[in-house]
């Protein structure tokens, strides 16, 4: 039996209405391996699918806000992040 293969996605989110983002912050970091990248940009990482992510998250959020989640594994770069170069060197 294979166990399952963790991925890393990027999430990135916008919330229209002024409100707590706790709920969400809470969410995303229940998946364990996190980190805040920028502002509204997370990434995690899970065995889950990126429609799977997604519709979590939503389950927290409000009908008209907005969502993304990308699997990555491609070429990035980034510059002026909030977390640590080494965990998206790592990870991503």
């Amino acid at each position: 039996m294979q166990l399952p293969v963790e991925k890393c996605y990027i999430i990135n989110y916008d919330l229209n209405k002024a409100k707590d983002y706790k709920s969400l912050f809470d969410a995303i970091e229940s998946y364990g391996t996190y980190v805040k990248i920028l502002e509204s940009c997370w990434a995690i990482t899970t065995t889950k699918s990126a429609i799977e992510v997604r519709d979590h998250l939503l389950s927290v959020m409000d009908s008209d806000d907005g969502i993304l989640v990308v699997k990555s594994g491609y070429e990035a770069a980034w510059m002026n992040v909030e977390c640590s170069n080494e965990w998206l060197q790592k990870k991503i």
